[in-house]
């Protein structure tokens, strides 16, 4: 397995494709869900971009050192949204699908768990790697090879406050 480093700007001009790809296809929702933690970002530019309420719901199924260690799928008990409840046309975004169980099991989750009448859910990421079982609706790049990703943020996993606060002072 190969690995690929994304930087700040790769990254948003990534998720800029994706909105492109998105609004190319002329599909229209009303709601955009993303994934947290990795969809956070990607979320929030494409709710900004298309001005449609953005609703969090956190998952989580990566541990140990380095979050590369693959466990059990975890939802949050609500998802979080300033709407009353969801639309009925859902843009469910993440950064990227590796193995595909967290967009695999999320959409009969939304649909069970949520109070609204959904009609479709539509899935995009930016990155698609080959070993997901699931296919998303829209992504910005197909990794044949299955590399690890290394975005712009990772450096914060690794990052304690006290170390910020040393390199801060450092510099005034």
């Amino acid at each position: 397995m190969s690995d690929l480093y994304v930087s700040w700007s790769e990254y948003h001009y990534k998720i800029e494709q994706l909105a492109v790809e998105i609004y190319q296809s002329g599909w229209q929702f009303n709601q955009i869900v993303c994934l947290a933690r990795g969809g956070l970002r990607v979320g929030d530019i494409l709710a900004r971009i298309y001005e449609m309420p953005l609703a969090i719901l956190a998952t989580s199924s990566y541990s140990g050192p380095g979050k590369q260690e693959r466990g059990n799928l975890k939802f949050s008990r609500h998802i979080t949204m300033t709407t009353e409840q969801l639309g009925d046309r859902i843009l469910l975004v993440d950064d990227l699908v590796d193995s595909g169980i967290t967009l695999q099991e999320t959409i009969p989750w939304l649909k069970e768990n949520t109070s609204s009448s959904i009609v479709e859910i539509r899935s995009a990421v930016v990155w698609y790697k080959a070993c997901s079982i699931i296919k998303p609706d829209y992504y910005v790049d197909y990794l044949a090879d299955n590399p690890w990703i290394h975005q712009p943020f990772e450096h914060y996993e690794h990052t304690k406050p006290a170390d910020l606060a040393k390199k801060l002072s450092q510099l005034c």
